[in-house]
């Protein structure tokens, strides 16, 4: 999982979604209304195309679930669902891309508290999951940091073995991948680095690049990548980092 930052929606787009909020929030069960609006054909064919099309931008890689990183992201997820808290339905804020396999098998309408009532899943978009998740690269699998980070590995089961898989052969792809970027820029030959680049960031678990770059330059870097220190060069390389970071 990687930070994810959210961009604006259309005034005329923001309006709406405003409108039906208020809508809610007058209906006699909210959670009815809530469902109904989120139906209805005029949220169909006007809001939901604008809020997917601006999530599959958002999306990191090739339009792939801000959950785990792998799968293409299909659904609009309520990040706090509606069941929860139907006045956030139609939150900007509120909303992710999600696969259906996260969104509609793990996920559902599970939104764990901690004691303080605070949620215990790691929103994306509102903040670094680096704080709370630790993606160890030789062994392919997240290690949580914090409560919330183990409730989110639980939840979205982000260690499941295909989802290790991925990640361990993202990770021995990703090193030559970096070395025909950096070759391709040695020659001058912007439009193959620029093909290399998209390479590296539109591969599938796109967590494992940047968690590469971000351990690379971190305390302990050398225990890490204690086996690749060509690798190590090339993730601290200020020309690739300012290159390939700007891409991703």
């Amino acid at each position: 999982m990687i930070r994810i930052s959210r961009t604006p929606l259309p005034p005329a787009t923001l309006t709406s979604m405003a409108d039906h909020t208020d809508d809610v929030a007058h209906a006699a069960v909210p959670g009815k209304r809530a469902r109904e609006l989120w139906r209805h054909t005029t949220v169909r064919k006007q809001v939901i195309p604008v809020l997917r099309t601006a999530l599959a931008d958002m999306a990191p890689g090739l339009e792939r679930c801000m959950y785990c990183g792998d799968n293409q992201g299909t659904d609009i997820d309520h990040f706090e669902p509606v069941r929860v808290n139907p006045l956030r339905t139609f939150d900007w804020t509120n909303h992710l891309l999600a696969c259906s396999l996260c969104n509609s098998h793990l996920k559902r309408d599970l939104f764990p508290l901690a004691r303080d009532g605070t949620p215990l899943l790691v929103d994306p978009s509102s903040e670094d999951p680096a704080r709370h998740l630790h993606l160890s690269l030789a062994a392919g699998v997240y290690l949580d940091l914090t409560d919330r980070g183990a409730a989110t590995i639980e939840v979205f089961h982000l260690n499941r073995s295909i989802l290790v898989r991925g990640r361990l052969r993202a990770y021995r792809i990703t090193r030559p991948l970096l070395s025909r970027w950096r070759d391709a820029v040695e020659r001058g030959d912007t439009a193959d680095a620029a093909g290399w680049a998209n390479a590296i960031w539109e591969q599938p678990t796109a967590d494992v690049v940047h968690a590469m770059f971000h351990q690379a330059a971190a305390p302990g870097a050398e225990d890490i990548f204690a086996d690749q220190t060509e690798t190590l060069t090339l993730l601290r390389d200020p020309v690739i980092r300012g290159a390939l970071l700007r891409v991703g």
